[in-house]
């Protein structure tokens, strides 16, 4: 019975996603006509929602420990990869901001016209360098503008327990404008796999690290940094 539920739940929930994009999409365009901030508001209400939902309907809950981290100056956030659902919690947990993300995305009709709006870095994943050089032009001026920078920086996402490539980025961006670095964990995928409609219930867990300051580093010495202390506390929130 309480698999029934559960499968049920994550049917309904994955139907209420799929709607909600439309809807709230338009409710953010809409919202523009007054202000970027206005719009920004909606998007933030709809993960609101959304995580609210995935909690009553899927028995998915989460929690987060180090937001003291973010009681600072707008800063650069590099946050590991492995499900949907961080993307939605980002909103939610993260003060105002903007990604890096694949310019694909750009593409889908109402999803992609309101994340024009918010002004994210889209890059070709293929392009090498010169994304690279788009990350730290653009971060830089949205850094001025006071969004956060939210980096995924293997990339894709990976399935628990694999490690991808770690990009540099998000340490190149930090050492151009001095900004500092800010790590987070998580074991989502645990619950929410890739590619998958299916919820375990339980609570995913988040961590957020202290900065790291990139003054005088190396830039694939801040992030092995960084990836050695992601990769670390993501094994130990699975060991628990």
């Amino acid at each position: 019975m309480n698999r029934l539920v559960c499968a049920s739940g994550s049917i309904l929930f994955t139907v209420y996603l799929f709607i909600s994009v439309f809807f709230y999409g338009v409710a953010a365009l809409l919202a523009r006509a007054v202000s970027r901030n206005r719009s920004y508001r909606v998007a933030v209400n709809w993960a609101r929602t959304t995580l609210y939902l995935l909690k009553h309907l899927c028995g998915l809950d989460y929690a987060v420990t180090g937001k003291e981290h973010l009681d600072r100056e707008n800063s650069i956030v590099l946050v590991k990869h492995t499900s949907s659902w961080e993307t939605i919690a980002q909103f939610v947990i993260f003060p105002k901001q903007t990604w890096v993300m694949k310019r694909e995305l750009l593409w889908a009709p109402v999803l992609g016209w309101v994340l024009r709006i918010y002004r994210p870095i889209a890059i070709d994943r293929k392009a090498g360098r010169v994304a690279v050089e788009q990350v730290i032009t653009q971060g830089r001026d949205r850094l001025e503008d006071g969004d956060w920078i939210i980096i995924f920086p293997e990339g894709t996402r990976v399935a628990p327990g694999k490690v991808s490539r770690y990009g540099l980025s998000g340490a190149l961006l930090a050492i151009d404008t001095g900004r500092p670095v800010i790590p987070v964990a998580h074991n989502a995928g645990e619950f929410w796999p890739r590619r998958s409609w299916h919820k375990r219930r339980g609570t995913i867990r988040v961590v957020i690290g202290a900065p790291i300051q990139p003054a005088g580093r190396n830039p694939r010495d801040l992030m092995n940094e960084v990836q050695l202390w992601i990769e670390a506390t993501v094994s130990n929130l699975s060991d628990v």
